[in-house]
């Protein structure tokens, strides 16, 4: 025999690029929530035009969910009996094949709504319930090109005392206390939320940062995803951050609803009790035990060793784990479960 039968096809993106034949990645941002990912939009538009002269597109919001995913969630059909999920896929897949021949070779589509949003976590009390579902939805439009999903995670009791506050500043009801014991006794943690999108899209290669670890810094975001030089962010913003309790309680009061619902002092809100925030700390702490420890293959966790904000540059000393840099391997990997 002349040649041999590979021992695993590679899949998605990276049977194509085995073959030789040129494609387009589609990197996937996708917040989380409440880690500085509006921040991140906006650092992506100031320097769209320099991306754009490296063959680098974004999407930002705006245009996800103004004209790119409306209905791809949606399972009902619309009057005439049109599929909406489907028009969905078949509009992705033409707005990703014009920005193909328009030369683009990395196309970075960076929306925390693709996983779902706040008010859906509050009500089923659980971390991103259909996330899996979803991104499997946004993998099958992208026809397999989705290279790399950049997630960043927060500890739970910060991250949903945030989404909570977020909420109520828009009108959503004050959690009750039996909605906030829920939430402090779910099992499901980031752990779940990152096996989800590793079955949802199998030929991706998850990169997981922390909130803690650079407070979502542009530069360290865009760099995970793109895995190369980015542009210096010198504006140094930190937009849509969580309102605090008095301007929390001053919004009831505009709403019509009882400012007494929440504690009559300053600072962070904290909806949680003593007992419940050691619970969901101790959820966060399992999560990055897991990623240290490899997280089964399924994702790789990018590390700073200097959690300062205000770094332009990531520090000499930023590391990687995972179970692809131990084994030296470059490209996507399939999920595994043991």
């Amino acid at each position: 025999m002349t040649g041999a039968i590979p021992a695993e096809w590679p899949y998605g993106a990276a049977f194509w690029q085995r073959l030789g034949r040129s494609i387009m990645d589609v990197i996937l941002h996708l917040g989380a929530h409440r880690t500085a990912t509006t921040t991140f939009q906006h650092y992506m538009r100031d320097h769209s035009d320099d991306l754009a002269s490296k063959q680098i597109a974004f999407w930002g919001p705006e245009r996800v969910r103004g004209s790119v995913t409306p209905g791809l969630f949606r399972r009902s059909t619309a009057p005439k009996g049109r599929n909406l999920a489907k028009r969905a896929e078949g509009r992705i897949r033409l707005f990703a094949a014009q920005a193909k021949a328009q030369g683009i070779k990395q196309l970075l589509v960076s929306d925390e709504n693709l996983l779902g949003n706040c008010k859906q976590n509050i009500r089923a009390e659980r971390l991103y319930p259909a996330a899996g579902e979803r991104i499997a939805r946004v993998s099958a439009a992208f026809g397999g090109q989705v290279r790399r999903i950049v997630l960043t995670i927060r500890a739970q009791d910060l991250w949903w005392a945030s989404a909570c506050a977020l909420t109520v500043s828009r009108g959503h009801p004050v959690p009750s206390p039996t909605r906030l014991a829920n939430i402090a006794h779910s099992r499901r943690s980031w752990r779940d939320v990152i096996t989800d999108l590793a079955c949802a899209a199998p030929g991706a290669q998850i990169d997981v940062l922390t909130f803690e670890a650079g407070a979502g810094g542009c530069e360290r975001v865009l760099r995970a995803a793109l895995e190369t030089d980015v542009p210096t962010d010198t504006r140094k913003r930190w937009l849509n951050r969580s309102p605090d309790l008095q301007s929390l309680r001053a919004a009831l009061a505009e709403q019509g609803s009882d400012p007494e619902l929440l504690p009559d002092t300053l600072g962070r809100w904290q909806p949680f009790t003593a007992e419940q925030t050691a619970m969901l700390r101790e959820n966060y702490a399992d999560d990055l035990h897991w990623l240290f420890a490899g997280a089964e293959g399924l994702a790789t966790l990018t590390e700073d060793t200097c959690p300062n904000r205000a770094e332009t540059y990531l520090p000499s000393g930023a590391f990687t784990k995972g179970q692809r840099d131990d084994q030296g391997q470059i490209e996507g990997h399939v999920a595994q479960h043991r």
